[in-house]
């Protein structure tokens, strides 16, 4: 099965920078916001992980924090860059927790469920 991959497109129409290589994220754990039609959770933007989205996350079942050595998974911490859901994102934006993100490693795919101004109140980079 091949897989095509989305062109690696910021939502400035840049070239998509890294969000992080320690811990390696992304879809394809190649440490960008890169995604494909298979990404069905569009892991497009690229968050710097809060105590407060982390706990939020794991609230809703995903628990983000905790190691999973069998899936090769450190667990992340407060402050690391991490490729999340889009629309994971959109609904801590509207519970008031969502983290700051690196607008230049999020993928233009994300726009398509955020709107580019409220991505845009996240900026830190």
């Amino acid at each position: 099965m091949t897989v095509n991959i989305e062109k690696s497109i910021n939502i400035f129409g840049e070239q998509l920078e890294s969000c992080s290589t320690t811990p390696k994220t992304g879809f394809f754990r190649n440490g960008a916001c890169d995604t494909c039609s298979e990404d069905h959770g569009s892991h497009t933007v690229c968050a710097i992980m809060t105590d407060e989205f982390l706990a939020y996350s794991k609230y809703l079942g995903n628990d983000l924090s905790t190691p999973k050595p069998e899936f090769n998974f450190p667990g992340l911490k407060n402050g690391d860059n991490w490729c999340l859901c889009a629309s994971r994102f959109l609904q801590a934006h509207f519970e008031g927790v969502a983290p700051k993100i690196k607008t230049k490693a999020t993928h233009k795919k994300a726009l398509e469920v955020i709107n580019l101004e409220i991505l845009l109140q996240y900026k830190n980079d």
